[in-house]
């Protein structure tokens, strides 16, 4: 038997943001596991603290007290070209506003983590291009974001995202500028990945249609989890799902 391995573990997470002479506390006590590749998805009303808790997980920013650990690494201790690095090999990031860069074409956008990586241009180019392939993207590799469909470029970013073979995907709202039959096709493309490279995929999003996909629902509300519910225990009213905007 297989043992369970938690690629992430969150420990008492707490985050403060200070807004003028307020302080608000984001995260009030956060405990999370998430395992080794799993597909998580972070649900929560706007001002819930999924994009907060999202960031912690990211190493975008640091708790305020508590520790977050990738792969048993303790990320708050790194340095920031430790933390650089770890981000470069051990996550790919997806995000709703694509982020890919416009004056740069698909392949050149793909590579561009594994240049950052130290892959000679050669290996970056050929690896490049079968990412493409695998998104579907082949025929487009020499076209820049703006001869791009709004899910073309969502493919390229993920195919970024898998640049330098991530442990982890980290998908921000990754359907949220997309149209209905884009964001099913997205959302099906990322469960595809996790289940056939073992990729653990965790995304904030307010999107339902993720639910059909996830193993496992982190739901968050007023700086806690609410609770967290496995795929077949999913107990879903409109009340809980109807939100709108980013926590």
């Amino acid at each position: 038997m297989t043992a369970i391995r938690n690629i992430v573990r969150v420990s008492n997470v707490t985050k403060d943001f200070k807004m003028g002479k307020l302080e608000v506390q984001a995260l009030k006590g956060i405990n999370l596991e998430i395992e080794a590749g799993h597909y998580i998805s972070i649900m929560g009303p706007s001002g819930s603290g999924k994009s907060t808790l999202f960031n912690m997980i990211g190493g975008l920013d640091k708790p305020s007290s508590g520790k977050v650990f990738i792969d048993e690494v303790d990320i708050a201790q790194l340095d920031a070209y430790e933390l650089a690095w770890l981000r470069c090999r051990k996550i790919g990031y997806i995000f709703q506003t694509f982020n890919i860069i416009q004056v740069m074409t698909a392949i050149e956008n793909v590579t561009l983590p594994m240049v950052f990586a130290g892959v000679n241009e050669d290996e970056a180019t050929q690896k490049g291009l079968k990412l493409l392939d695998l998104v579907g993207l082949a025929d487009r590799f020499s076209h820049k974001p703006f001869e791009l469909s709004g899910g073309q470029q969502q493919r390229v970013a993920i195919a970024r995202a898998l640049a330098n073979d991530p442990v982890i995907i980290l998908a921000d709202e990754p359907t949220g500028n997309l149209d209905l039959h884009t964001g099913e096709q997205i959302i099906t493309l990322l469960k595809t990945l996790s289940k056939d490279r073992g990729v653990t995929v965790i995304s904030a999003t307010h999107d339902i249609k993720m639910l059909n996909v996830s193993d496992q629902v982190v739901w968050i509300r007023d700086g806690l989890i609410d609770k967290i519910e496995n795929r077949d225990e999913l107990s879903i009213s409109v009340g809980q799902i109807g939100m709108k905007g980013k926590g």
